[in-house]
């Protein structure tokens, strides 16, 4: 067995690289979720490290000291971190020319090729699910025999080798949560609208809906919701309370954890019996009566994608949801206590002010305990990209989706919606939904009644006000150059 170091390396700061999801990119407040997808593999490979660098504080010098240790190096990385993490590999190689070198991640899942040609110290990709691709080459299989594999050949040719079948049996991979505990501090992983500290962790992978814009189930995941057994989740969840008592909430961080309402009933039983406070990802189609089950069975809050409130353009994403559903779905949460964290995007397939208006006006009215606002980001490998490609909608210019801060640009336009006009309506979104007398005084009474809700929520909103003023300056010089 190779000595394999598992690396988030140094980036922007604040970047937060471990975005499952969708987006990496620095957040209007910091936040970071837990490196799953590299401590998975981690969990396979005895002896292995990971070193999440971002949250840890970790900077350039430090990582390399670590990392000259060790044999094998694999990096997640994606589109907007690729040029960073391109320069670390070059930064692993010079101080030790033996060391192998691997990327993994969506962004090498769908260009293999192009990738390795612009990271000339890399010595492989994984593409797809990449746990028992990286297992065997620590384990010493020559490159040529790893399925799953895309690598660089003795003369510097690329050579791609056969897919790796999808994985089906989801209760064969090990549980994350004891990387967590060998290699991570929990409570440098914080996120804004979930209790601190937290955990998160993946019950299945894969997702039904075809959203045009998502990155995961596009590129790595699928759209088949393969999942673990309940007693398979259940008992890790059980560990983990074990291993850290002072966790405040769990996070099933499945794209879609309600995609199977029977399966998500039958877990929240058994967290129920547990006594821990969870929460999920979901779609806003939730039946009320599976809505009371969770609840009644600790179930905090719901991440849920509303992305927009426009009809029109929830077809055009092919969301698979009906505005006046997700209406009644909230209403739903708000009658039973449940909290739902929103999520939106602008500069959609179908944009104009009038929709974005549209949307903000939903958003006030729905009224969800908190939000989040993104650009619509058009990662390789997404039906989005293509469509933005052919239509003309992503100028070259903007295909990192980040500027050099690591903070996200609006990288689509049409023909009549300019790239500015997005990236203000953020800011517009945000101040119309978070300063109005209702939102303020159910903040305010959240303070009261939590002291340290009133810590959180006051470097929050200092984070925020920096956020804000990051972005005009971002919008002042881009406003000056066109």
């Amino acid at each position: 067995m190779m000595k394999t170091l598992f690396l988030q390396p140094p980036s922007f700061d604040g970047f937060d690289g471990g975005a499952g999801s969708r987006y990496q990119a620095k957040r209007e407040i910091r936040s970071f979720w837990f490196p799953t997808w590299l401590a998975q593999p981690a969990a396979l490979v005895p002896g292995s490290r990971l070193i999440d660098a971002p949250p840890a504080g970790m900077q350039m010098p430090e990582m390399l000291a670590i990392a000259k240790e060790y044999a094998l190096v694999i990096l997640h990385t994606s589109t907007p971190s690729f040029a960073n993490d391109a320069k670390v590999a070059e930064s692993l190689k010079a101080q030790n020319p033996k060391v192998m070198i691997g990327f993994v991640g969506a962004k090498v899942a769908v260009q293999p090729e192009e990738s390795l040609k612009n990271a000339p110290a890399v010595d492989f990709v994984a593409r797809n699910e990449f746990d028992f691709t990286i297992k065997e080459v620590a384990e010493g299989k020559p490159l040529a025999e790893v399925v799953g594999l895309s690598y660089r050949a003795a003369d510097g040719s690329i050579i791609h080798n056969a897919e790796r079948p999808i994985l089906e049996n989801m209760d064969a991979l090990p549980y994350v949560t004891d990387v967590y505990h060998r290699d991570l501090k929990i409570e440098d992983y914080f996120i804004g609208y979930l209790k601190h500290p937290y955990i998160s962790i993946y019950t299945g992978r894969g997702c039904k809906s075809r959203c045009t814009f998502c990155l995961w189930p596009q590129t790595v995941g699928g759209h088949n919701y393969r999942v673990r057994s309940v007693q398979h989740v259940v008992e890790e969840i059980r560990q983990a309370k074990e291993k850290w008592p002072q966790v405040k909430e769990f996070f099933f961080d499945d794209d879609t954890f309600t995609d199977n309402l029977p399966r998500a009933e039958a877990i929240a039983r058994e967290l129920g019996k547990l006594g821990v406070t969870w929460s999920c990802n979901a779609k806003a189609n939730v039946p009320r009566e599976t809505l009371k089950v969770l609840k009644e069975n600790g179930l905090r809050l719901l991440l849920v994608g509303y992305e927009s409130g426009n009809q029109q353009i929830l077809h055009n994403i092919k969301k698979g949801l009906l505005v006046d559903v997700a209406r009644k779905f909230t209403q739903d949460c708000h009658d039973l206590g449940i909290a739902i964290h929103g999520t939106f995007i602008l500069g959609l397939p179908g944009e104009s002010t009038a929709t974005i208006e549209e949307t903000i006006k939903y958003a006030i009215d729905i009224n969800p305990h908190t939000i989040q606002v993104s650009l619509a980001a058009p990662y390789p490998g997404t039906f989005l990209y293509k469509q933005a490609l052919e239509n003309g909608w992503l100028d070259a210019k903007n295909a990192e989706l980040i500027n050099e801060d690591g903070i996200q640009i609006a990288p689509l336009h049409y023909p009549d919606l300019p790239h500015e006009t997005i990236f203000r309506s953020v800011e517009t979104f945000y101040k119309r939904f978070y300063f109005r007398p209702r939102k303020i005084a159910a903040i305010v009474q959240e303070m009261v009644r939590d002291f340290d809700m009133m810590k959180r929520r006051l470097r929050e909103g200092v984070e925020f006000f920096n956020f804000l003023g990051e972005r005009k300056k971002l919008a002042a010089v881009e406003k000056q150059a066109a």
